[in-house]
């Protein structure tokens, strides 16, 4: 399908630059369980089949060390979320892999005034200080070095994983979640498929995912394989995926939400079911936590809910990592410790939002892989990257944005990012997205301002990835 602007074939762009590119899991349905759960008052019969459906995990106090974060705003609740690519029993035809890994950390607050939620995104190879974590069953322990952030469950499980999010964010967590593939497909299936919509075709035999170009809805298997896909969406790249994901995530939390689904008994149950059988927790957070929190919850707007990513680089000295950005992450991580909502954050630079941009690339020039290489800039900011390819003409002398009636309003927001380019309407365009044809003269980005605090706004629950 044509984006309407510039009609181009796909490429083959080269390996972008310090770009990791391992396949990994970021589906990250968890991050609202807390949210969607219960969202209504339950039979005690309900309760007691619901509490068995629920598998527990302990984690100590000697797991968490003596040292740990205070409890700021005490009313608040942070739930720790992991997403488990276990692939053994029901998960084997997603390839025979020994153990378990946790392919997608975030971290999940609720407001004390339960009027407004947050969901931070850890990217999975991000280079950071780990502590040091003791030896458990089934787990060899962890030394403090620095290391990438998934490393912790490996050594550690899940109170590593605790532990780690703990000392490296200052934010008291209270609970934990983790979902393998099989309790995200329950889930999806039960609030009745999640809609999503795709410029083209996709076929992949990785992901056993195979849809026509369009809006549809998808069911738990499609889901599945919608979310893990590599190559055959976006740019390829994980932080891409990341983004995808969680507008996937913000579409099932609308529908999971509405009156439709929360005034319908055997829709609700359904869900409610699906989701206590895909989770385990520690033993604090019981059926009965999560029927008290959801109820607190009712009539929360979804325009409350964000998604954040942590603010991110590229590292320079390893190759292939994150590292995260500072001051922007400190912030971030002190606005949930002290329940503060990011709708008061000042310092950012444009009226449209980077998060909500998406950007095909076209490589005008004769250098090899140059659109993959401003992909990688671009997500650093925060844009999301709908696709890559070439120009059908090249060389092109002048990077050039296009833009139809729908997208000029996100026109400034890039082009205040940029160092040079030209700005062209397209008036028969459909589209939101923004064209950037990067030419001969293409000077790269302006400089972050340290004062920029755009990243840690991310979009809420309300952004509709289906908009023209």
């Amino acid at each position: 399908m044509s984006s309407g602007l510039v009609d181009a074939p796909p490429s083959q762009p080269g390996a972008p630059p310090r770009r990791p590119r391992r396949p990994w899991l970021r589906w990250v349905i968890a991050a609202v369980v807390a949210v969607v759960l219960l969202a209504a008052g339950v039979t005690v019969g309900v309760i007691v089949k619901l509490t068995g459906n629920v598998k527990h995990i302990d984690v100590t106090a000697e797991d968490l060390g003596a040292t740990r974060p205070p409890k700021v705003a005490g009313t608040a609740m942070n739930v720790l979320v992991v997403g488990s690519d276990q692939r053994d029993g029901k998960n084997a035809k997603y390839g025979r892999v020994a153990g378990e890994r946790t392919d997608t950390i975030m971290l999940v607050h609720v407001s004390s005034q339960r009027d407004g939620a947050m969901v931070v995104s850890f990217p999975r190879d991000s280079l950071v200080q780990l502590p040091a974590c003791r030896a458990t069953t089934g787990f060899p322990g962890q030394h403090a070095h620095l290391g990438m952030i998934n490393e912790s469950f490996n050594s550690g499980g899940i109170g590593c994983t605790w532990k780690t999010v703990e000392s490296l964010t200052h934010v008291r967590i209270d609970h934990f979640v983790k979902v393998d593939f099989t309790g995200f497909k329950g889930i999806v299936n039960a609030v009745g498929g999640v809609e999503v919509c795709l410029s083209e075709p996709v076929n992949d035999k990785k992901a056993l995912l195979h849809l026509p170009a369009g809006k549809q809805t998808l069911n738990g298997e499609q889901a599945l394989g919608y979310v893990r896909a590599r190559y055959s969406l976006g740019d390829g790249s994980d932080i891409g995926r990341i983004q995808r994901q969680q507008m996937f995530i913000a579409s099932m939390a609308k529908k999971a939400m509405s009156g439709e689904t929360l005034t319908d008994p055997a829709k609700l149950f359904a869900i409610l079911d699906a989701g206590t059988q895909a989770v385990t927790t520690d033993r604090g957070l019981s059926v009965g936590v999560m029927k008290d929190l959801a109820t607190s919850l009712q009539g929360l707007d979804a325009g409350k809910i964000h998604f954040i990513t942590t603010p991110w680089h590229y590292s320079l000295t390893q190759p292939g990592r994150v590292e995260w950005v500072e001051p922007q992450a400190g912030r971030l991580f002190q606005i949930v410790a002290k329940d503060q909502s990011v709708d008061g954050v000042k310092g950012g630079q444009a009226k449209v939002g980077r998060s909500k941009i998406q950007i095909e690339l076209r490589n005008g020039t004769w250098r090899s892989g140059l659109a993959t290489e401003v992909a990688a800039y671009l997500e650093q900011r925060g844009y999301h990257i709908a696709k890559i390819g070439d120009t059908e003409r090249k060389p092109q002398a002048r990077t050039t944005l296009f833009y139809g009636p729908n997208g000029e309003t996100r026109v400034p927001t890039l082009t205040n990012d940029l160092q040079k380019a030209a700005t062209r309407a397209v008036p028969a365009a459909q589209t939101n997205r923004l064209i950037l044809v990067v030419g001969d003269d293409w000077k790269g980005l302006k400089p972050l301002r340290t004062d920029d605090t755009e990243a840690i706004k991310g979009f809420d629950a309300t952004h509709d990835s289906c908009a023209a």
